[in-house]
């Protein structure tokens, strides 16, 4: 068990997940609550179309240490992870997917990570030689791609900042949570950027991804890599010409 003198507050944004997300709350709970002694969950209902509030509803009459935040139109992760962020309780922040492609096991290292060398973020990373990924060819060269973006135009000594599993100490991330402004893919990168401009240290670590999804299941398209590519120029104006996160 770690000794965390604190609760951890693990965010799970969800979209359409009315087959995974109760399945993804409890199991979450199981898991985590074998090495966090406090832990709480917050998850946010985007918007969604189906049954999802209901299902995330089903979970906070099962556990108590489930809430909810909830959105009436659909947002975006960027959005709604700051949202979930603006309700934790905890001196820890983990950010999960409700798709658990990410297994949230994994958090018991980074948060290890955390304490052991004193850093304020740890954030998983699929371009370490430890990672073990099992999904499509696409996803890797989009990622790849991305970060070599990312690289020239930040410097950000970062590999991967899209891969869903992080972890912040709240000092780090609540003073800028609302400074956001991207609420699609590129929300990672500008949450990254304002942390590292004030100050704060992040670390990476290995990460093991299991594409869960039906083959059928259309998840990032031709759009949505185009308006990653906007919104990261946006963030670039905003570091660089409005020096908007110091």
């Amino acid at each position: 068990m770690l000794n965390l003198n604190g609760m951890l507050s693990i965010v799970m944004p969800a979209y359409n997940e009315e087959k995974l997300i109760y399945h993804s709350i409890m199991e979450t709970l199981r898991i985590v609550e074998k090495f966090v002694p406090e832990l709480e969950i917050i998850a946010v209902n985007d918007g969604s179309k189906d049954n999802t509030k209901a299902e995330i509803e089903r979970a906070i009459k099962q556990d108590s240490r489930v809430r909810m935040v909830s959105s009436e139109k659909n947002r975006g992760k960027g959005n709604a992870i700051i949202a979930g962020v603006s309700q934790v309780e905890g001196k820890y922040v983990a950010f999960v997917d409700a798709d658990l492609e990410l297994n949230p096991s994994q958090l018991e290292g980074y948060l290890k990570k955390m304490l052991d060398d004193n850093k304020d973020v740890v954030i998983g990373c699929k371009f370490l030689k430890d990672s073990r990924l099992d999904y499509p060819f696409k996803r890797k060269v989009i990622s790849m791609g991305y970060y070599i973006m990312l690289l020239v135009l930040f410097h950000l000594n970062v590999k991967d900042t899209q891969t869903g599993l992080k972890v912040f100490r709240v000092e780090a991330i609540k003073p800028v949570a609302h400074l956001i402004r991207t609420s699609g893919f590129a929300y990672d990168i500008e949450l990254l950027v304002a942390i590292h401009r004030r100050g704060f240290s992040i670390a990476q670590m290995p990460v093991e991804v299991v594409y869960v999804r039906d083959s059928g299941v259309k998840r990032i398209g031709m759009k949505d890599i185009w308006q990653a590519f906007c919104d990261t120029w946006a963030i670039f104006v905003r570091v660089y010409f409005k020096h908007y996160y110091d």
